[in-house]
């Protein structure tokens, strides 16, 4: 049993990010969601390597039809100007887990998710330009691209790292790492 629960807590943290795609602010052309917010959590406090595979199991579940991104999911979801923050997601949650470090330092933490955050729009960004240029036939200027793909998140996406600093260090202090659980 104990080698299948850092699976059974990376099912849920995948669950935790389709939640998290649903609860949202529309924008265009992506949406303001929690799903950074639960793929830094995974990262956290499952550890780099389980955090990565929750992000990994959500994306597959969505490409495979599940309706579980933010505007609904299947493969032909790749071409959304968004998707390039799914894979994101992934390189996000494993950038926190490797950073925090088993951490309970608020710190620590904060740093782990603004550096993850910095590896999801380095991600994302190129991305959404590659998509919309495509799509429009045209490309993007470099301040264009930070307007409508980055800008006006960030103050969302401080909140969100907010919310991780104050949780986190709790819930690592209440249950510890659950990847510290796993043996």
């Amino acid at each position: 049993m104990a080698k299948i629960r850092p699976f059974i807590r990376a099912a849920l943290f995948a669950a935790l990010t389709a939640i998290g795609a649903w609860l949202r602010l529309p924008f265009s052309p992506t949406a303001i969601t929690l799903q950074f917010f639960f793929a830094v959590m995974a990262g956290i406090l499952l550890g780099e390597t389980y955090g990565a595979l929750s992000q990994l199991l959500y994306m597959a579940l969505g490409l495979l039809g599940l309706p579980i991104f933010s505007s609904g999911g299947g493969f032909a979801y790749v071409l959304q100007p968004s998707f390039g923050f799914l894979v994101g997601l992934v390189a996000a949650a494993w950038v926190a887990g490797r950073l925090s470090g088993r951490s309970r330092s608020s710190l620590r933490i904060a740093g782990a998710c603004v550096a993850s955050l910095a590896i999801l729009y380095c991600i994302g960004l190129p991305y959404m330009a590659m998509i919309l240029s495509i799509h429009s036939g045209q490309s993007l200027s470099f301040s264009r691209l930070l307007w409508i793909g980055m800008l006006p998140f960030l103050p969302g996406d401080a909140v969100k790292i907010a919310l991780c600093c104050l949780l986190c260090p709790r819930i690592i202090a209440r249950l510890g790492n659950m990847y510290e659980l796993t043996g």
